[in-house]
């Protein structure tokens, strides 16, 4: 993964225990529900939770499909991803009906890429939790190159971001006695030899960023407490955070020091041998993707240096370390309908995986001698979604996942110069000739073309019932995947919805990353309506081209997409007829207060500024719920511990609708984090509620 994409858009899955909440004004009635465990909070939860439960649980259908898409969730025919390729070994995390929580194992490179992977399982999640007494979520590994003999482990209690992290034996499958711990907290780590590692954790007093993330990087040498690690790195306490991560070539080491200044913006430094901080050249919207050939690539925010926006670009670390001014080179330029999504260095050779009016295509790149860099193209099927899932250090090879909405997922071996070659490829779930994919572009408030995938029967004709889903934000895009997946954009309740003859949209509006920065900056802070003015431009196209008709459209996200959805009720409750809202933000007034919530003030704007809120407040849902407005019934999820977004959010919408006389569903579930549910038995569950839900709000696909 991108070291910035780690430090910062990531960094929301990873860094220390939140702080408490500060107080939230004692004009509002329903402040005490961002106690998050309050027990007047908890009392509350509990009886809209056993409200929701009543009537949604007692649906028509609602155990068979509970049923049905845990066996598809859970289903032993699964792609064994491959996590990351560490030497001649791959490893990856499973998880199925017997290993709820999941067995993280290893294979060898060999025979993983023949598709007969001799697996050894390393640790067993759900056991180690029944044995420790804790509820433990895999949060992944970071193993120490080039050996790979020792990594460092992140497990979570209950599925929050604060995670505890324990130095594990590759090959003795135990964790190391008296090896490197750190205590629950959103840590980040990275090995800074066989021996140390540089880390950013809650220190104690003074030690974190108002965004609640460590502000302060150490050197721990083993042996030593953490006490007497010694300061590398320090950020501003109004900095989200400060990380570290290092590049590995061989016996070569690249350190580098990310200290980020908002969630795009992030000062980047080489640490000389010496222990020196070197500052990059880089600009500071810049990402930095990965280092090849002692080379650092990044991507483009803006322009730079003749080099456009979008564009990867290069130099070399030597010449920053003796202080000389480093030629930069420009690797690859996307088209004007491209977008550059994943940067990944493998053997010689540069793998990209870029998008082209939204679907996925799969680049190798190699420096010829006279320093040109040479595109290859994989042979991947076309028209459909590539996952760059890893490339192998040591042999020029990657691996890629191909899917597509009606698609079941195959995973590829790829090699520059040859034919792709499927490892595994998943059976049709569902029969996929009673349903097409077509690509429609809707037209926003401003003239902006606005792509969106739709899925429904062949040959449908009438108004049917259309569940629309989006997230608009944080350069995040959203790409076609198999409708058995993905249940936190609706996973197997799409595929219910479609079979049942209705229509399902996956919406690319603005504030996401399909067509480059531009596309994400279009949706930034006071442009943020131009989000939601996509969203409902899509569904305005829905009825214009007579698939779906007014109020009986449902808007789905989550997160970020959460908020979308609370902005798009509240302006235009005629136009939707049912809200899936998950995991939201709502309280724009109080969201840079409350957990992690400071660190996303690049993307909306920072509300304590009357400048800021003076745009902020034109949509922030919770206080733009008003009274003598009919509003669609929401189904609204959280999670008790989401140290990420604030149940509050959730809670306190929730709160205003009944004091406004307004009805909702609301499920809380007490563990999962940020991903309202720690396991895929929980995701089934949640899959049956919305697909009751929709059918109960929306009515069946009875054409007009």
């Amino acid at each position: 993964m991108p070291l910035l994409r780690l430090s910062l858009s990531s960094a929301l899955a990873c860094a220390l225990a939140a702080p408490l909440a500060a107080a939230a004004p004692a004009a509002d009635p329903n402040a005490y529900l961002e106690e998050v465990e309050g027990t007047r909070a908890l009392a509350k939860v509990r009886e809209w939770n056993a409200a929701a439960d009543a009537v949604l649980e007692k649906e028509p259908g609602f155990a068979a499909y509970r049923e049905r898409a845990l066996a598809l969730l859970q289903d032993d025919a699964q792609i064994a991803v491959p996590d990351r390729v560490i030497g001649d070994r791959v490893l990856n995390l499973w998880r199925d009906k017997a290993h709820v929580r999941g067995l993280w194992r290893v294979a060898s490179l060999a025979s993983f890429a023949a598709g007969k992977p001799e697996w050894r399982t390393l640790i067993d999640i759900d056991a180690l939790g029944r044995a420790e007494g804790r509820s433990w979520v895999w949060g992944g590994a970071d193993c120490r190159a080039p050996d790979y003999a020792r990594c460092i482990v992140t497990l979570s209690d209950g599925g929050g971001d604060a995670a505890v992290r324990r130095e594990f034996d590759m090959a003795s499958g135990r964790f190391v006695a008296d090896g490197f711990v750190l205590p629950a907290a959103k840590s980040a780590t990275a090995w800074a030899g066989p021996d140390a590692l540089y880390v950013t954790t809650d220190f104690g007093p003074g030690s974190l960023t108002s965004s609640g993330y460590g502000r302060i990087v150490k050197l721990w040498r083993r042996g030593t407490p953490l006490s007497a690690a010694t300061t590398v790195a320090e950020a501003e306490a109004s900095d989200v955070s400060i990380r570290p991560h290092v590049f590995v070539e061989g016996e070569a080491r690249w350190p580098v020091i990310a200290r980020g200044i908002d969630f795009y913006r992030s000062e980047v430094s080489h640490v000389a041998p010496d222990g020196r901080l070197v500052r990059s050249p880089l600009p500071i919207d810049a990402e930095v993707e990965d280092v090849l050939d002692g080379h650092l690539f990044a991507t483009l925010a803006s322009p730079w240096q003749g080099h456009p926006a979008g564009a990867i670009v290069e130099y070399a670390i030597a010449d920053v370390l003796a202080g000389r001014t480093p030629v930069v080179r420009a690797v690859m330029v996307p088209g004007p309908s491209q977008a550059i999504e994943q940067v990944a260095a493998g053997k010689a050779v540069l793998w990209v995986k870029l998008l082209d009016d939204v679907s996925g295509k799969l680049v190798a790149l190699r420096q010829g001698a006279d320093g040109a860099w040479a595109q290859q193209a994989a042979a991947l099927p076309a028209n459909a979604t590539i996952h760059l899932e890893a490339a192998a250090g040591r042999e020029e090879l990657a691996f890629a996942t191909v899917e597509g909405m009606l698609t079941p997922p195959t995973l590829y071996a790829v090699r520059p110069g040859a034919a792709p070659a499927a490892v595994q490829a998943l059976p049709a779930r569902f029969d996929a000739s009673k349903m097409e994919v077509t690509q429609r572009f809707a037209t926003s408030k401003d003239g902006t073309k606005v792509p969106y995938f739709l899925v429904r029967k062949p040959g449908a004709k009438g108004r049917v019932p259309a569940l629309i889903h989006a997230y608009g934000g944080f350069r995040l895009a959203q790409t076609p995947t198999y409708l058995t997946g993905q249940p936190y954009r609706s996973g197997p309740a799409a595929l219910f919805w479609v079979e049942e003859g209705n229509a399902y949209v996956l919406a690319n509006i603005r504030g996401g990353g399909e067509y480059g920065p531009a596309w994400h900056q279009a949706a930034l802070r006071e442009k943020r309506q131009n989000a939601y003015d996509d969203f409902h431009a899509v569904a305005e196209d829905l009825i214009a081209a007579g698939i779906s008709a007014k109020g009986r459209i449902a808007a789905s996200g989550r997160s970020n997409g959460g908020l979308l959805v609370g902005v798009l009720m509240t302006q235009r409750p005629d136009l939707y007829g049912a809200i899936i809202m998950g995991s939201p933000l709502t309280d724009m007034k109080r969201y840079s207060h409350l957990l992690a919530g400071a660190s996303w003030m690049g993307e909306y704007g920072d509300p304590d500024k009357p400048e800021d809120w003076a745009f902020i407040e034109r949509y922030s849902p919770y206080q733009k719920l008003a009274a003598g407005v009919r509003y669609p019934k929401p189904f609204i999820y959280t999670s008790t511990k989401d140290d990420r977004v604030h149940p509050g959010h959730a809670r306190k919408f929730a709160a205003k609708l009944k004091q406004l006389g307004d009805g909702f569903y609301y499920s809380e579930a007490i563990e999962g984090g940020h991903a309202a549910g720690a396991d895929r038995l929980e995701d089934a569950r949640r899959a049956a509620m919305v697909t009751v839900y929709l059918n109960k709000e929306l009515g069946a696909a009875a054409r007009d």
